[in-house]
């Protein structure tokens, strides 16, 4: 893999990290909050997966000496774990009918959409073609935008039930 590619996911992986951490103090001080509320527990797992799960490609994308193959297999496993625990998570968030904000079918699509796009990216890879390498780079990037919304979702949400 070339330079512009292990930079691209060091700068990833690294801000991936730092926000899976700022994510978890702020859990962790309203964690009564979240616990009691499924919509904001399920939120606050997909959030945490999600940049964990971007984190950990953008580890395995930087391990030397790989073939983008063994890449491609690592990160489908990956990716569709996290697509599944992504879908899973928002559909009880849905159900539940606890807090309503941001829970609607653009968001679920979107983030879908963006872990599909993992995924997808992971099978290029697989079949030997780079072009997983630049899906994955675009999808990394929506995906953080709709991670980071939905963190802050969160905390509009933990806002609105202190309020109450």
């Amino acid at each position: 893999m070339s330079e512009q590619w292990n930079n691209f996911f060091v700068m990833v992986g690294g801000g991936a990290a730092a926000l899976v951490g700022l994510i978890f103090v702020a859990m962790s001080i309203n964690h009564v909050i979240i616990i009691r509320n499924k919509t904001h527990k399920n939120r606050a797992i997909n959030m945490l997966t999600g940049f964990t799960a971007i984190f950990m490609a953008s580890s395995l994308a930087l391990i030397g000496n790989q073939y983008l193959e063994v890449l491609g297999f690592e990160w489908l496993v990956l990716w569709l774990t996290a697509t599944i625990m992504f879908i899973r998570g928002y559909v009880i968030a849905i159900r539940s009918g606890m807090s309503s904000i941001g829970l609607n079918m653009p968001r679920l699509a979107g983030g879908t959409i963006c872990y599909l796009a993992e995924v997808i990216s992971a099978i290029f890879l697989i079949l030997g073609y780079n072009l997983g390498l630049y899906i994955a780079a675009v999808a990394i990037i929506v995906l953080f935008a709709f991670l980071i919304s939905g963190a802050w979702l969160l905390m509009i949400g933990i806002y609105e039930d202190l309020t109450k």
